[in-house]
């Protein structure tokens, strides 16, 4: 086979061996200096190594770097996003069926079964997303940087889920705790200068192992009343209280108005004595009389007095029955017209709607 493919390059030279063989050195040289031109893509970044070692990085686009064995390079991809599941089997990594189809998603109990802070057990499938930051580093310090991802976010995952309650983790603390195991994952990622970064971390599942989540169902409904009748009753204290202080305030408002209102009549009282005194001590008659006929003038005010002439005839005289009544007096004689005598008062009458008491005037109480 060697004597075969000798003949077939003389066949392809020219006369004379020694050309021969320069010419087919350079074609060869100029063949292996050519192969070390690559390409570089938009989402990739060239590493070139020399001898094995990390040389230098080179941007996307056409490149060049000392053929094999010198110098060797390669792309990885630096902008993709990669994703690794913790607790199941993602369609992806999941072995297609004989038939075909791709199964579902399995759980990885090994994986997936948690201890919380209140020693609880919770069921947590987490996916991980990264991608390469540094390509050297990448390449050089770690030697399976899936797997060394996977094994971190594992053990930070468990590390925050072994501090928060089981009640928490189902329901509002699920943001926090995703933040907590990016930031923890990214911490050992660069610790170990693996170039990795961590872009994201989500909860695909948090629930209670399957054995007894018809009995944590149960439990959450009996919370979830718990709440709406601590709400409602939360609610009813907020619209009775403010009502029975607006009402109490009300009732010291009207207390102390009342209050006011019979200190100010009370020094009113007292000033209007005050000026009587006074104007009696000026003029005793004169105020002496002014309040005889202010005292009249109330009285048959308050009691209105029926005066009846008489020489009026046919009058039906006015009979009280009442509690105390007396019986009239007989009209005195009329002499040229006029009554001899004055007037008697009338009987009384009580007090009543309709009822006109009688007085007679001139006369105090």
């Amino acid at each position: 086979m060697i004597r075969q493919a000798q003949d077939a390059v003389r066949r392809y030279l020219p006369r004379g061996g020694g050309k021969g063989a320069v010419l087919l050195g350079i074609v060869l040289l100029l063949v292996w200096g050519a192969s070390g031109f690559f390409r570089v893509q938009p989402d990739e970044q060239g590493v070139v190594m020399r001898f094995g070692a990390f040389d230098r990085a080179v941007p996307p686009g056409l490149n060049y770097h000392i053929p094999w064995p010198i110098e060797s390079a390669t792309t990885p991809r630096v902008t993709r996003i990669n994703r690794v599941d913790i607790g199941f089997v993602g369609v992806a990594e999941a072995p297609v069926m004989t038939s075909g189809r791709v199964p579902p998603a399995r759980d990885v109990l090994a994986e997936s079964l948690m201890l919380t802070g209140d020693e609880n057990i919770i069921d947590i499938d987490v996916a991980v997303f990264w991608r390469i930051r540094d390509a050297e580093e990448f390449l050089f310090n770690t030697r399976n940087p899936e797997s060394t991802v996977k094994s971190a976010a594992e053990s930070v995952m468990r590390e925050v889920i072994g501090r928060t309650p089981i009640q928490p983790a189902l329901t509002e603390a699920r943001a926090q705790i995703e933040v907590e195991v990016r930031r923890g994952t990214q911490a050992i990622m660069d610790q170990y200068r693996a170039g990795v970064e961590i872009v994201q971390v989500q909860l695909q599942k948090v629930d209670p192992p399957s054995q007894v989540i018809d009995a944590f169902r149960d439990v959450q409904r009996a919370n979830a009343d718990r709440e709406r009748l601590r709400n409602e009753a939360e609610s009813f204290r907020n619209d009775i209280i403010p009502r029975a202080r607006g009402e109490a305030e009300r009732v010291v408002q009207e207390a102390q108005g009342f209050r006011e209102s019979q200190i100010a009549r009370a020094r009113g009282e007292a000033a209007r004595f005050t000026s009587v005194l006074t104007a009696y001590q000026a003029a005793g008659d004169v105020t002496i009389r002014r309040m005889y006929l202010e005292t009249m003038e109330e009285i048959l005010r308050r009691n209105p007095t029926i005066l009846v002439d008489d020489r009026l005839q046919g009058i039906v005289p006015f009979l009280p029955l009442g509690e105390g009544a007396a019986m009239p007096r007989p009209a005195p004689p009329v002499q040229g017209g006029m009554p001899t005598t004055r007037p008697q008062p009338l009987p009384a009458v009580p007090q009543g709607p309709g009822v006109v008491q009688s007085r007679s005037p001139g006369v105090p109480r």
